[in-house]
């Protein structure tokens, strides 16, 4: 056998075994060997739970909010629909606003601080994975459906205030909307984590993620070297 026939040979095995250790680790990978749970789900969950941490921007909305104590808020709304309408009702009136809903539209009266500091009381709950705590405080209602119900409101509020050219307070609902409703609603149920505590884990995975990649590119291209193919950049 000439030398260059068995470099071929010596390629196209070594790389035959690097594409089936590949295929392997990514069948244990996507296996429910984590805890129930597949690896993908495993790191899919400690990311969100990192990101979530990182996402927590509920106490300086809080001192930012202050600023509107006493601000009077008298508008209408106008709603996706009757339901909404009353269920948004439910949470202006606590925040001490009077909150009357006919149809689609909702008259508010009240004081803006009032209704800042109710929302992030709210979203705090749903921070914390404490849904029960937001039930409560409106008559059992599902608790994710009044904070989807508290992100409607603010869609229709930052319109109206918008349309009286209270910019300033329309961007800070805006700003409350996306930071605190949005960000709770679609963290809810996810236990944050600060990246301190996981740096090990996080490190491996990242790595793991590199070496996998080019194990897998290193095994292809002997393969084709072992074919006879010249690969070159």
């Amino acid at each position: 056998m000439s030398k260059q026939a068995k470099s071929q040979k010596f390629h196209m095995t070594t790389g035959l075994i690097m594409v089936l250790v590949f295929v392997g680790v990514l069948i244990a990978f996507f296996s429910p060997i984590f805890n129930g749970h597949n690896g993908l789900d495993y790191l899919d969950s400690l990311y969100n739970s990192i990101s979530k941490n990182s996402a927590y921007y509920i106490p300086e909305l809080n001192k930012q909010a202050a600023k509107y104590d006493g601000t009077k808020l008298e508008a209408t709304l106008t709603l996706p629909d009757a339901d909404t309408a009353a269920q948004a009702a439910l949470l202006f009136a606590g925040a001490g606003a009077q909150a009357a809903a006919e149809g689609d539209k909702l008259k508010i009266n009240g004081d803006l601080g009032k209704v800042f500091a109710s929302t992030l009381t709210d979203t705090e709950s749903m921070y914390h994975n404490q849904g029960d705590k937001l039930a409560a405080r409106y008559q059992g209602k599902d608790a994710r459906l009044m904070l989807y119900t508290w992100w409607r409101s603010y869609a229709a509020l930052e319109k109206a205030l918008n349309r009286q050219k209270n910019f300033a307070q329309a961007k800070f609902v805006a700003v409350v909307q996306a930071k605190a409703v949005e960000m709770t609603y679609n963290y809810y149920g996810i236990e944050p984590q600060s990246i301190g505590e996981r740096w090990l884990i996080v490190a491996i995975s990242l790595l793991f993620y590199v070496v996998y990649t080019l194990w897998y590119g290193f095994g292809v291209m002997y393969m084709f070297e072992g074919a006879g193919y010249q690969l070159e950049h």
